[in-house]
């Protein structure tokens, strides 16, 4: 059972139904009332009565049960055919009940045959027939206007929960390449006896600490995000020399804003990856973060491959198009552009945003 079933048990079409037949009760007897003032009340409301019980079953057997079974399956023909057969029968059987079973307490006069009720087709469409069809119109057409908010909230509710699963997915691509060859690093700088063995270690455990706990909260400061950056950068530096690799960062840090965890290191992992590890040509990455009171900016550039291609690197950065998407809807900037072997990300989110 979903979670808006277990909050909301009974369908809204119920509580619909609760109010919408009393009231076309009362309004029936109103009606007949003023149209026939005259009359008897007691006769009035015993007609009101029986003709608003099939009504009611009228209504609910075509809505349920040929709209749901054969309209909504396209079974058009089916429909029409089963539709015309069940308004006649419906009104055959409320004229049997009110002239055999409701009319012998306050009517003297003879009853009508069974024949007569069969056969006399224009009275049965005049005062049975169209009473069931006018509350089942009035009936099933509120009924379509709750089923269609029922469905455009659970279609809301699904994508929401279906963007949050990806959204969980998209938190935890850290590449699984990136542990494997950090920690092959770790224990060559073990068996040397490295200085940096214990830093490394200490690197390491930081980021996967990162990953899985504040990876999982739906917004982080831009400095968290920034010293853990500088951990994955040191790690991956293990793997190249100064030459090969060469580091280029400017922060500016200008108020304590927040960004959803791992957006940054997503980008700046993309970099590695397209960058020095698709190549064995030196390469220089550059990295400027800057922060005011409206904004957070981002800008990652890195030297490519000439045989690298453009839709290579954009299929990582899919990804990231969707978190902010998800994130800031339409109230972002994310510029990608590959001039002259350099490959540019530039990021613009809100400072704050809910």
């Amino acid at each position: 059972m979903t979670k808006n079933g277990k909050n909301n048990p009974i369908n809204p079409s119920f509580y619909f139904q609760l109010l919408f037949w009393p009231a076309l009760f009362v309004f029936g007897i109103g009606r007949i009332y003023g149209e026939y003032s005259d009359g008897p009340l007691k006769e009035l409301v015993i007609y009101n009565f029986c003709h608003w019980i099939f009504q009611i079953m009228g209504a609910n057997f075509i809505y349920y049960i040929l709209i749901r079974h054969f309209f909504d399956r396209k079974r058009y023909f089916e429909f029409s055919l089963y539709l015309m057969a069940s308004l006649y029968i419906i009104s055959v059987i409320n004229r049997i009940f009110i002239v055999y079973i409701a009319e012998p307490f306050f009517v003297t006069e003879d009853q009508d045959s069974f024949f007569s009720i069969f056969t006399d087709i224009k009275y049965l469409l005049l005062h049975y027939t169209f009473p069931v069809i006018s509350g089942a119109f009035i009936f099933i057409s509120i009924m379509f206007i709750i089923r269609y908010k029922d469905e455009k909230e659970n279609s809301v509710r699904l994508q929401k929960e279906k963007t949050e699963l990806e959204l969980q997915s998209l938190k935890s691509q850290l590449h699984p390449h990136f542990l494997f060859n950090t920690l092959n690093n770790i224990y060559s700088l073990s068996i040397s006896h490295s200085d940096n063995t214990s830093q490394s270690i200490s690197q390491l455990s930081d980021i996967l600490d990162y990953i899985l706990y504040k990876g999982q909260k739906k917004w982080v400061s831009v400095t968290d995000e920034l010293s853990i950056i500088n951990d994955y950068i040191a790690l991956e530096s293990l793997r190249y020399h100064s030459e090969r690799l060469k580091i280029n960062k400017t922060v500016t840090i200008n108020s304590t804003n927040t960004i959803p965890p791992l957006l940054y290191l997503t980008l700046v992992e993309n970099a590695f990856k397209h960058g020095a590890g698709k190549t064995s040509e030196p390469t220089e990455i550059t990295i400027q973060v800057e922060t005011d009171e409206k904004y957070s900016l981002f800008r990652i550039e890195n030297t490519v491959s000439p045989n690298q291609t453009k839709n290579d690197k954009a299929i990582g950065l899919q990804n990231i198009q969707r978190q902010l998407q998800h994130h800031y809807p339409g109230n972002f900037t994310c510029n990608i552009s590959q001039e002259n072997l350099i490959f540019k990300v530039e990021l613009i989110t809100p400072s704050q945003h809910d």
